[in-house]
């Protein structure tokens, strides 16, 4: 079986010169960059590596933004046998010093042995490599190199590189959650799990090398950009338009215009992207006239990474069709990076299939029961070839169809394990199969997602972890300490969850002043802009019987708070 490596390296030598990826920036043309070119910088970054002392099987953290250094810092790595792993770039959203924590707790358990980032950052890796530092030990972190310092190597052999020589089930990169806060569970994934994912997704989507051409928007430390949107297209030799998350958030015309321009045929989006390209506000018909859009090409528009919803599917369609998209275009997929990338897809072969189910029966019985007229979801497809999808129940028995509970999975492309985390991983899996937390049902094969059995919010793809806003909540002078509760609630119009924290005061008599301070701790201490910061008196959250916050409860409770108060 190949490594990512012995992959790469055929494309070089058998068709140095045809392009793999088209970058595109603001203002600027797009650069494109072929399979020699590629390769070359990939060797210069290999080799920088090398002379900082790094050894096949360290880990190097790569803080580069969307850009050429970034996927010759990625592919650099791999050939020279080190496990990469991006981080997300510093935003105007976070603090420094925000950053920096994440930063160091990032360091303290994956333990790596350099950080690859820009010179004007380089103090700030610095500075984070020292707050992780333990107080008995040296830092792991051996090396920061910079891009800069680094040129494309031509004359080498890059046959030679120990990437090339690797084992199939070497760790061959590392996932980390893009949630708001720790970045401590890195996913290891062997080059034998990302080769049986990209083969057998490959199959799935019915990619075709010589028409098909990805376009994508997503970052590249999430497993939807990373492997959907990076790694299988350069692989596969499929053509890539790639652009800055940064810039489609500015002005998301870009990757409708980037379809029409490179004929697109293939994109991944999370369900919040089809809302926001929907609304009128972010994408002017104006924009799309004169670049003479034409949607056509695109084959699959594949929603994926957070809950699906029927309407944001709608909204989608009818907004573009005047443009050439096709409503059996949109698709879906689940999708998670203990899997690599994928563990169904839906949309290909026939159109995405619609469950009309009662809603009641949904929520109360915890069972799918179809009614004409109920409540319309979103199936995720059939499982992978490779992969086996089960429900199981509190009991881990294994339920019948169209019951809910949680879907558990096997394959051969799961994670090695969590990285230097052996406890988490225990905890995972179960007689085999792997937990994934997530909620749902199964109905002749097609897998449904119905919720989360930890109360993780998603809101906009990214993984938003509730007890980090109560802890960042209870913080708040004249808030009452572990009385904080924060849930999330889907939004028709954004077409993602939206954050609400429900918090005890002291003084009743101050909730605009304390709800004010709530939202700004949040706002300050994660990369989410909080709206909703709900202010009430002593004794209105609802505990269990162990004395614990319970979400759903108050979640409940919220609601039919603010329904009665007409919001």
């Amino acid at each position: 079986m190949p490594t990512l490596s012995q992959i790469l390296h055929p494309s070089y030598t058998e068709t140095p010169d045809r392009v793999t990826v088209y970058l595109q920036f603001p203002r600027q043309p797009d650069v494109s960059v072929t399979y020699r070119q590629l390769m070359h910088g990939a060797a210069g970054y290999a080799q920088g590596l090398e002379r900082a002392g790094l050894q096949p099987g360290e880990v190097v953290i790569l803080i580069l933004q969307h850009g050429e250094a970034l996927l010759h810092a990625f592919f650099g790595a791999v050939l020279c046998g080190a496990i990469p792993s991006i981080m997300p770039f510093l935003t105007e959203k976070l603090t420094p010093e925000k950053y920096r924590q994440d930063l160091a707790a990032l360091i303290s358990v994956t333990q790596p042995a350099a950080i690859l980032t820009y010179p004007e950052f380089a103090d700030e890796a610095r500075a984070a490599i020292h707050s992780a530092e333990p107080t008995s030990e040296p830092t792991s972190v051996r090396a920061v190199l910079v891009s800069s310092d680094i040129q494309p190597v031509e004359a080498i052999d890059v046959a030679l590189l120990p990437g090339l020589q690797c084992s199939p089930d070497d760790i061959v990169l590392l996932q980390h959650s893009s949630g708001t806060t720790g970045l401590q569970k890195g996913v290891a994934l062997s080059h034998r799990a990302v080769f049986h994912q990209l083969e057998h997704y490959a199959r799935a989507i019915q990619l075709n090398s010589e028409s098909d051409v990805v376009v994508s928007w997503l970052p590249l430390y999430h497993d939807m950009g990373l492997i959907a949107g990076f790694l299988m297209p350069i692989l596969t030799r499929t053509p890539l338009a790639l652009m800055s998350p940064f810039d489609w958030v500015r002005a998301p015309a870009k990757l409708l215009q980037a379809v029409s321009r490179y004929k697109g045929t293939l994109s991944w989006l999370p369900n919040f992207a089809f809302n926001f390209c929907a609304h009128a506000g972010r994408i002017r018909d104006r924009d799309l006239r004169e670049a003479n859009v034409d949607l056509s090409s695109w084959r699959a528009v594949i929603n994926c990474s957070e809950p699906m919803h029927y309407h944001s599917h709608q909204m989608f369609a009818e907004r573009f069709a005047p443009y050439g998209l096709r409503p059996e275009a949109l698709a879906t997929c689940y999708a998670m990076a203990e899997n690599v990338f994928a563990v169904t897809q839906g949309g290909i072969d026939a159109p995405v299939m619609v469950d009309e189910v009662d809603e009641r029966a949904l929520s109360v019985e915890r069972r799918a029961t179809p009614v004409v007229g109920g409540l319309k979801l979103l199936s995720c497809g059939p499982a992978l070839p490779n992969v086996r999808v089960r429900v199981l129940d509190e009991q881990r028995v294994e339920l019948p169809e169209r019951y809910i509970g949680e879907i558990a999975l096997q394959s051969d492309c799961l994670l090695t394990g969590y990285f230097h985390r052996p406890d988490l991983t225990e905890q995972a899996f179960y007689d085999g199969w792997y937990l994934t937390g997530d909620l749902g049902y199964i109905v002749n094969g097609e897998v449904f997602i119905t919720g989360r059995k930890k109360d993780l919010i998603i809101v906009g793809g990214k993984n938003v972890y509730p007890q980090d806003l109560e802890r960042l909540a209870g913080e708040v002078p004249g808030i009452h300490t572990g009385r904080v509760v924060a849930f999330g609630i889907y939004d028709d119009d954004s077409g993602t969850e939206e954050v609400v924290v429900v918090a005890e005061a002291e003084s009743e008599d101050e909730r605009q002043r304390l709800g004010d301070a709530v939202r700004q701790r949040i706002t300050r201490g994660t990369d989410i802009t909080l709206r909703y910061a709900h202010i009430v008196g002593p004794k209105w959250l609802i505990k269990t019987s162990s004395g614990k916050i319970a979400r759903a409860a108050n979640r409940d409770k919220y609601l039919a708070e603010i329904r009665r108060s007409g919001l």
